[in-house]
């Protein structure tokens, strides 16, 4: 793993070259395609060096970490064009992306928490630099509030684990089994936040809406993720009061997963929908890791990976009319096709994908996730119709809202897209049909 930090350390000098934007853009994608080269993936860990090492579930999430990380400096091309201090933008987004790598591949449950903490700061710096809404101050606030509030007892957690293992080492938690409540709740709340769950969600749909393309997509696709991730990591301590204890949480993701289907239909903000669309997702994630089942684990790692690209897509096609039209409301970007018909093809792609249709990532994960939840008891069947259904009710309404109808009076013709535009939405959603055919990744990794 030290060769890919070398390779990061190396490339952040070379953002405060003049014109080097998308130079750094290039470079990440050829160290996306080093890394899938590279690595021979496995259920062992692999690639070690001192703290740091990989094993599958971090292979992918740090694939898409980079491959993300470069779309998301393709999607801000605005920045570069009105020279908004875009070396700084591409120094916070290396940051970002270095302590993302390092929090995904550390072998050490301490390290881990580390960098998982550091990651809010380049986030909000992202948030309070380039948003665009005065509200971008409370949405940074409330995101770090959230997110610290609740970290401070899996500090508490981490040091009792140590002071009782006399070891942090990821590898060789997994023999040792804990049965306090306390310690199951300071261990489990901090990613139950992140990811996020029901009732803990408010900071997601106002960080969204203020963040700028880079923020809403770095969010969607890989800071959600860092809580399932930590989760997964943290579970083999708490297996057996988990049995007990997990069907909390899995009764508030079951309701809280229909109640946001019903907010997003009624949103008007094109970000804010797609930003409860995520809650919505996420918390299927969460029943199928709560389950403990093997079903469940191997659905909810599909999709995370699957949610990471789709809704990071979506929040590019958002951006896409935002920056034609001014608006992100939904009452003003009407008859879309009529301006842009090329670009209703990528909608209806997306939207498509956003509804687990086949042949996308996302059906793969969620027909294990539904497997797994209904396995665990055939009661949740009445929530899990809901979610599936109204699923597909909000991505119909985003779609046939901004496509069809008509056109506002206000809205001046204009430009079709670019072929960047229509680039970065293929990087986004040809991995996500791609990957089905090489599935046994998501799904072998135990």
């Amino acid at each position: 793993m030290l060769k890919i930090f070398l390779m990061m350390l190396f490339l952040i000098p070379l953002c405060f070259l003049k014109k080097s934007y998308w130079m750094v853009q290039n470079i990440l994608f050829f160290m996306s395609f080093l890394f899938i080269i590279n690595n021979f993936y496995s259920i062992y860990w692999m690639n070690i060096s001192y703290f740091f090492a990989c094993d599958i579930l971090s292979y992918g999430l740090i694939l898409l970490s980079i491959w993300i990380s470069a779309l998301m400096l393709m999607a801000s091309e605005q920045i570069n064009r009105v020279n908004m201090f875009n070396n700084f933008f591409v120094f916070m987004v290396l940051i970002l992306l270095l302590l993302l790598l390092l929090s995904f591949s550390s072998m050490n449950l301490f390290m881990f928490y580390l960098f998982f903490e550091s990651s809010l700061i380049p986030t909000l710096f992202l948030i309070l630099g380039w948003g665009a809404q005065f509200e971008r101050l409370q949405a940074g606030i409330y995101l770090l509030f959230y997110t610290l509030l609740v970290s401070l007892p899996l500090l508490v957690g981490i040091f009792f684990v140590f002071n009782n293992l006399m070891t942090l080492e990821i590898s060789f938690l997994s023999e040792q089994y804990f049965e306090m409540t306390l310690l199951y709740l300071s261990l489990i709340f901090a990613f139950l936040v992140k990811m996020p769950m029901f009732l803990v969600h408010l900071w997601l749909p106002k960080a969204h809406v203020e963040a700028p393309i880079s923020g809403s997509m770095i969010l969607a696709g890989i800071l959600l993720k860092l809580g399932g991730y930590g989760l997964l990591r943290v579970f083999p301590l708490i297996q057996k009061i988990g049995v007990i204890n997990n069907f909390s949480w899995i009764s508030i993701s079951l309701i809280g997963g229909v109640w946001v289907s019903f907010i997003c239909l009624r949103q008007t903000d094109l970000k804010a929908l797609i930003a409860y669309s995520s809650v919505a997702h996420m918390s299927i994630v969460l029943m199928g890791l709560m389950t403990l089942s093997y079903w469940g684990i191997c659905g909810a790692y599909t999709l995370m990976i699957a949610h990471g690209l789709c809704s990071s897509g979506m929040f590019c096609l958002a951006n896409i009319i935002y920056e034609k039209t001014g608006s992100r409301s939904l009452l003003i970007n009407r008859g879309m096709l009529n301006f842009m018909p090329s670009m209703a093809l990528w909608w209806f792609l997306l939207c498509s994908a956003n509804m687990a249709a086949p042949p996308t990532l996302n059906l793969l994960g969620e027909i294990s996730l539904l497997n797994s939840i209904v396995g665990w008891s055939w009661l949740t069947m009445l929530g899990l119709a809901g979610i599936s259904f109204f699923s597909a009710s909000y991505t119909l309404y985003i779609y046939s809202y901004s496509q069809h109808g008509k056109i506002y009076s206000g809205t001046y013709s204009f430009l079709s897209s670019s072929t960047r535009e229509y680039l970065l939405l293929f990087l986004h959603w040809f991995p996500l049909n791609l990957l089905i055919l090489k599935s046994e990744m998501s799904l072998l990794w135990i």
